[in-house]
């Protein structure tokens, strides 16, 4: 069974404050993008760095950095720094058919916190797998762009 190539697209690293983070990865040559974003009902507002693209075509989005900041405390990320800290708060995976990949995880057993896939940061379709079904690890699914 497979569900179109699968790559990491993204890793996203909770913060309480997107400049402050955002030297490191500058510093490291990371590509900032032009715009951050909030995501209103995800409570978070997002910046990303890109990897180099020396490798990839057009098509082909290299791997990125998310930084996430919570708009509020009681958020998911709020949530998160509070309970953990700054730091890696979740992998993110793009597929090529994320409702199949979506069925496939449920009939196997894997908890998701999405059974439905729902718009996220650059309006891509997002679902999340619980942490529980993975070894404790946030992981994000999004559908790669036709």
């Amino acid at each position: 069974m497979s569900f179109g190539p699968i790559h990491i697209d993204h890793i996203g690293i909770a913060t309480s404050n997107l400049d402050d983070a955002s030297l490191f990865w500058k510093l490291l040559g990371l590509t900032q993008s032009k715009e951050d974003e909030v995501v209103e009902d995800q409570g978070v507002k997002t910046r990303f760095f890109s990897t180099s693209t020396a490798q990839h075509t057009p098509e082909s989005q290299p791997p990125m950095v998310e930084l996430l900041e919570p708009t509020g405390e009681d958020t998911p990320i709020g949530r998160f720094l509070e309970k953990r800290g700054p730091g890696v708060q979740q992998v993110c995976f793009r597929v090529e058919d994320l409702e199949g990949l979506i069925a496939h995880l449920v009939e196997n057993g894997i908890r998701m916190i999405d059974s439905e896939p729902r718009i996220g940061a650059g309006g891509k379709r997002i679902a999340f797998v619980h942490p529980k079904s993975t070894g404790g690890v946030l992981v994000e699914l999004t559908e790669s762009s036709h």
